[in-house]
């Protein structure tokens, strides 16, 4: 019964959920005007997580031929066959009207339709054709994986403001450096799959070479919430430490002749950056308003 609980749970992709409700608490708690009750934060916790393992478990149906040919996700549930594909399709469909509800319900409308919104772009959109159809897949489709601190916003204030959308911003900049390191990493593998990632497409130099650019342009993005005084100094000091890492590691990368285990840290240091940011942007919120 664990061993099944346990198939169920990475079906849901649990570590990148709990960042997407991380960046979701950062939202909620700075779009709110006032004390956020329990009940609230509570149903919108359980509706977006339960929308996104949906979300997770339908790009799990989708992938599952090509993740039998990587390394990386062969040893997934429904590669293995401990999951069937009808369980799984079983399991998305009930946690994804789960989910939907709970939000319609338990918070407001406009967070459910945004959330299912975001689910589609991911599950469908991005999965089953930008992802097959363009080297730029994990661009244009990173916008659905960057929401979740406008759906945070919007469970709070029932309402779409630019402060939400720009926390959107920094996820969508942030998204590209982050996942092309990971396909340095993991080039081989990549290469014996039926997806054209910029890597693969356009080689290993050109992809560095965005892997800067994209960490340039996060950088911008990330000094906007001090710019327009959303936040105050201590977010600016702290994002300025984080992003001195990021253009680190990116450089390193452009210039190292072994990509293979600078790619894997710069990826790492990325998800420690993007935990970084919002934890700190949360923390500079509660001291500024106290």
């Amino acid at each position: 019964m664990a061993t099944l609980f346990g198939d169920y749970l990475v079906l849901c992709k649990p570590r990148v959920v709990l960042l997407m409700l991380l960046t979701m608490w950062a939202g909620m708690y700075l779009g709110a005007v006032q004390t956020i009750p329990w009940w609230l934060w509570l149903n919108a916790t359980v509706g977006i997580a339960f929308m996104s393992g949906s979300a997770a478990t339908l790009n799990h149906i989708i992938d599952h031929r090509v993740d039998a040919l990587m390394e990386r996700t062969k040893h997934r549930p429904l590669v293995s066959q401990t999951i069937s594909l009808r369980a799984a399709w079983t399991f998305a469909i009930v946690l994804g009207l789960s989910g939907f509800l709970i939000l319609y319900i338990g918070v407001n409308p406009l967070t459910a339709l945004l959330t299912l919104v975001a689910a589609i772009g991911y599950s469908v959109v991005y999965s089953l054709y930008l992802k097959r159809a363009t080297s730029q897949n994990i661009v244009i489709g990173g916008l659905s994986g960057a929401m979740p601190p406008l759906l945070g916003w919007t469970a709070a204030t029932g309402q779409l403001d630019a402060q939400g959308w720009l926390l959107v911003l920094i996820i969508f900049t942030w998204t590209p450096a982050h996942f092309w390191a990971l396909c340095l990493h993991r080039y081989q593998e990549y290469k014996q799959a039926p997806i054209p990632m910029l890597p693969i497409t356009h080689g290993i130099s050109f992809t560095k070479l965005n892997i800067v650019f994209y960490s340039l342009l996060t950088i911008a993005v990330s000094l906007l919430p001090y710019a327009i005084g959303m936040s105050g100094p201590l977010y600016l000091v702290c994002v300025l430490l984080l992003d001195a890492g990021l253009i680190g590691y990116a450089l390193k990368l452009q210039f190292a002749a072994d990509h293979h285990s600078i790619a894997l840290k710069t990826f790492q240091y990325s998800l420690i950056y993007l935990t970084g940011l919002f934890l700190v942007i949360l923390l500079d919120h509660h001291l500024l308003i106290n």
